[in-house]
């Protein structure tokens, strides 16, 4: 604390040197306790004690609690202190106040009163102690007390600049704390105008407090961008000799042009041509000032140039609209690669990143190729090369995949260990993305099996062979090399798996050649049978029966293998099972069966890959969702040839058996790729191609012999919803599926027990809700202490929710209601919490829920024609856009029962779209405080399998896949 003339507390001096001098702990405490004992004496006994003295005790008290003492008096002393007129009793009071009372402390209130106090006299010593105090605890309470008083004094014009520095910042601190409580609709526009305030301390306090606005309202603070540009203008077009007390070693207001770059990147490109103009002069006089000589050597002044320049640079990304900008951005990133100071390099390529998914700025950053390759070798820095793989595979395209893959490749055998399996998933989707000839796709993906077998994960060589079954002119390619590959004395049990895949389905394709004869091949597969585990050696059991099949004449050496004790009796069960069941197939079944049950497998449906699917699980932010930029120019698999027609056959068994299962048997799970979930053959809805007729599989459990191993990549049966947060809050028994039922209806009862019972009504309009809650006492006793919280967590950037107050008590037998008013800012997943507690008969009772506000909510319904519905099905392509889960029903499959539920969705039934009948399609607008976003949905039935296949499309990314997994459990 500052030394005030005159005004030492000799006293305190006194009791910290005695402190100081102890010899040990416990002098310490008895010098303390005796003075703990004469301070409490002073303030019970002498009611005459002045403000000096008053102010002496308290500053001991503070410096008792923070050597770890507890102090549980002279609270009120230090209250009474903040009605001094005297600046250093009232700083004293403050800071006691500021550490040891918190935010429930039942002296609040009076703290509360004295800060409205001094924020409303003359003096801004007063003042500024007051709003320091304020921003140091920054409690509810405070918010709610002070909602008026601190917007009032930001935007009063008697209020000086020192004290607007303060309160801006004081308010941001409240509005973070309590976002819902201060209420600036009606100083929005004051509070914008101070980016022209002629104090530059002032206008650096506003922007961080406007940023923070806009991110909650963004269409209300968009009179900001002008003045914005504007002040930007100003900073970047003086000398730093026009700006002395605010510029930093030769660099002019660093933190404030960082804070208005960042405030612009809230907003799309201005519409005005002239702010636009304006705001474009501003971005290439940095980029101008970025090539000037330094003006100093010292790393302060390239410290602060660069972060202008940075921020600069993001701003042009994020506009995305100049391409000159961008270009010339891309040449001044280039420029950092090769810079000497290692955290300017990782930023150049982390930008670059983001530069690469601009149409206009890709050419560009392709030109470095070479250079991101050297750092990729080259780095000491594992974080930099880590980058340097990010921006290759944001750089890649048709012209430079195979060079870029096969770098990464090359780098893969001495790459670090925390990199490996992320640039696994990488390549593979490459390699994927960008094959024209998908015999390089086969030998890449095989490659990477074999340098870095341990880091592919099972969605990889799954993909593999999706790829090789969907494609027959690459299936005796695969077939050859799969074969040469597990010829190496060493290969890892992921080269076994794809191995015994490939071949048990095209090893007849290579037969012919006596170096891999039919025999040959199973001898092949059955020396690494040994060395492998046991979902394995499954594996390639039913490679084995496939052989049989395939290649009669080497069955009988087949049955023996199957009739070793090693398989008839494995400790493993599904083992065991397999050989019992595979030997008696063999041996029992005419040739015709057996060309039938195992008939080689279909091709599997078109989807989003499993892998890309991963690696955004794995890490989200590591490339940006941009890198899918040239999508649409990238051909697609072949579509699986799903039919429409079930046929079913009580004397033969199904056509389609996939027999290379890992897993344990269920009956849930027979789902085979090939069988229909209803529409049409006509038409292609989906757009994956002409289907072709295929013969699905009876809906009887006892002819499916095995698992899909493949179901987990291409349905998804379960039924539960994402968790709210991430984590388990502890919800009340039964809430869970109470919430679900709010899903596709506005009211009912949400809760109850023996005490109450919580009913819910809710409407809504568009981006705008309003959800009452009647909380009904069944009991005949009053229930006490009523109060209900409801936790947002990180939903609170999405949901904007205003809970109004609620009685304390409920009388016995009575009801009380409740509002809750809600407006969706963006998408989102989770529902929020809402925790009751209350007292009942002297015993706290605790209730968590779901609040049931859930996405579909703000959905309208749309009318469309046929030809408008499937313009825009086609047009909402992306995989990031779509979301398909096909499932078993639930309930039985009546129409008017599905209608209700989609139109309890909140979306239209859309009545002559689809040419089959039996299927349903809907549409909705999805409706937003920022946006709104186009959804349809595809619902198709097939009743005699009691299936489903659902599929929702959104024009927003995510929104599909969130809206898919909220009506699937409906069905």
């Amino acid at each position: 604390m500052p030394a005030v003339k005159g005004d030492g507390m000799r006293g305190l001096a006194v009791f910290i040197s005695d402190i100081r001098n102890c010899k040990s702990k416990e002098a310490e405490i008895k010098r303390i306790n005796k003075e703990l004992a004469n301070i409490r004496s002073k303030f019970k006994g002498d009611k005459t004690l002045d403000g000096y003295q008053k102010k002496k005790y308290v500053c001991k008290l503070l410096f008792i609690f923070l050597l770890g003492h507890d102090i549980d008096f002279g609270h009120m002393e230090a209250v009474n202190l903040l009605s001094s007129n005297k600046y250093t009793e009232k700083q004293i009071g403050y800071l006691f106040i500021s550490v040891l009372i918190g935010a429930t402390n039942d002296l609040m209130k009076l703290v509360i009163q004295a800060i409205r106090n001094d924020l409303a006299s003359r003096n801004p010593v007063h003042i500024t102690l007051a709003l320091q105090c304020v921003a140091n605890i920054g409690s509810r309470e405070m918010a709610e007390g002070l909602s008026v008083d601190i917007p009032k004094l930001l935007v009063s014009g008697d209020t000086i600049d020192s004290v607007k520095q303060s309160a801006a910042l004081t308010l941001l601190r409240l509005l973070r704390s309590s976002p819902d409580i201060i209420p600036m609709g009606e100083w929005t526009s004051r509070i914008i105008h101070l980016l022209n305030d002629q104090h530059m301390g002032v206008v650096t306090a506003a922007a961080s407090l406007i940023e923070n606005l806009v991110k909650k309202n963004p269409e209300e603070y968009k009179g900001c961008v002008s003045l914005a540009v504007s002040r930007l203008s100003r900073i970047v077009t003086s000398s730093y000799t026009d700006l002395q007390d605010y510029t930093y070693y030769f660099v002019p207001a660093p933190w404030l042009s960082v804070k208005l770059l960042r405030l612009l990147q809230n907003y799309p490109p201005p519409e005005d041509p002239a702010v636009k103009t304006r705001l474009t002069e501003c971005l290439e006089t940095i980029l101008n000032k970025a090539q000037e000589p330094p003006k100093s050597k010292k790393v302060q002044h390239s410290n602060a140039k660069n972060a202008v320049l940075f921020e600069a640079i993001n701003l042009i990304i994020h506009m995305d609209s100049d391409p000159n900008l961008l270009v010339r951005a891309c040449n001044q990133l280039g420029q950092f690669l090769q810079h000497r100071e290692t955290n300017l390099r990782y930023l150049a390529l982390e930008s670059m990143c983001l530069l690469a998914t601009s149409e206009f700025s890709h050419e560009a950053v392709k030109k470095h190729q070479e250079t991101v390759i050297t750092a990729l070798k080259t780095e000491r820095d594992v974080s930099v090369r880590q980058r340097a793989v990010d921006l290759l595979y944001a750089m890649c395209d048709r012209t430079n995949a195979e060079e870029i893959v096969g770098e990464m490749l090359e780098y893969l055998e001495s790459a670090d260990y925390s990199i490996r399996e992320e640039m696994v998933l990488k390549v593979a989707i490459l390699a994927e993305k960008y094959a024209v000839d998908y015999t390089w796709y086969v030998d890449v993906i095989l490659n990477l099996i074999r340098i870095a077998g341990d880091y592919v994960s099972e969605e990889v060589w799954y993909r593999v062979i999706q790829i090789v079954i969907n494609r027959d002119d690459v299936q005796g390619y695969a077939a050859k090399t799969v074969f040469e590959a597990l010829q190496a004395p060493a290969c890892h049990e992921n080269m076994v798996k794809v191995g015994g895949y490939i071949l048990g389905e095209f090893g007849n394709l290579i037969a012919g050649d006596p170096r891999s004869s039919p025999l040959v091949q199973f001898q092949l597969l059955h020396s690494k049978y040994h060395l492998c585990s046991p979902s394995t050696r499954g594996l390639l059991l039913s490679t084995y029966i496939k052989f049989v099949n395939l290649f009669p004449e080497i069955k009988n050496t087949i049955q023996d293998v199957l009739k070793s004790d090693n398989n008839m009796r494995n400790s493993d069960v599904e083992l065991q099972q397999r050989s019992i069941e595979y030997l008696q197939l063999s041996s029992i079944a005419t040739a015709d069966v057996l060309a039938t049950v195992l008939e080689e497998m279909p091709p599997f449906p078109e989807r989003e890959s499993s892998i890309l699917a991963k690696l955004k699980k794995k890490k989200p932010s590591s490339v940006p969702e941009g890198t899918e930029m040239k999508e649409h120019a990238t051909p697609k698999l072949p579509a699986a040839q799903m039919s429409n027609n079930v046929t079913t056959s009580e004397s033969t068994p199904p056509t389609t058996i996939n027999l290379m299962s890992q897993g344990e048997s269920s009956t849930d799970d027979m789902i085979d790729r090939g069988s229909p979930v209803g529409g049409s053959a006509s038409v292609d809805l989906l757009g994956l191609g002409t289907p072709t007729q295929t013969t699905a599989p009876s809906s009887g459990s006892g002819d499916g012999l095995l698992v899909d191993m493949f179901d987990t990549l291409t349905t998804n049966t379960s039924s539960s919803l994402p968790s709210t947060n991430g984590v388990d809050m502890g919800l009340t028994g039964g809430a869970d599926e109470a919430f679900k039922k709010f899903i596709c209806k506005n009211n009912g009862v949400l809760f109850e027990n023996d005490l109450v019972q919580i009913g819910v009504k809710s409407e809504y309009r568009e981006d705008l809700g309003r959800i009452w809650v009647f909380y009904g006492n069944k009991t005949t006793f009053q229930l006490n202490a009523f109060c209900v919280d409801v936790n947002q967590g990180a939903l609170s950037e999405s949901l904007s929710i205003q809970q109004k107050p609620v009685g304390s008590e409920v009388e016995a037998g009575a009801q009380v209601k409740q509002q809750f008013n809600m407006a969706c800012v963006q998408d989102f997943e989770d529902a929020p919490i809402m925790s009751i507690q209350f007292m009942y008969c002297g015993a706290q009772q605790k209730i968590a829920l779901k609040l049931p506000v859930v996405l579909n909510k703000y959905i309208t319904p749309a009318e469309m024609d046929s030809s408008t519905f499937f313009t825009r099905w086609k047009a909402l392509s992306s995989p990031s856009q779509e979301s398909q889960q096909i499932f078993k029903a639930t309930s039985p499959m009546d129409t008017e029962q599905i209608k209700a539920k989609l139109i309890g969705f909140s979306v239209s039934v859309l009545e002559g779209i689809d040419p089959n009948p039996e299927n349903f399609v809907s549409a909705g607008v999805l409706h937003t405080r920022n946006q709104q976003v186009g959804i349809l949905v595809r619902l198709e039935p097939n009743k005699q399998a009691q299936m489903y296949r659902l599929t929702v499309r959104a024009s927003r990314d995510k929104v599909a896949k969130i809206l898919c997994d909220l009506l699937q459990p409906q069905l």
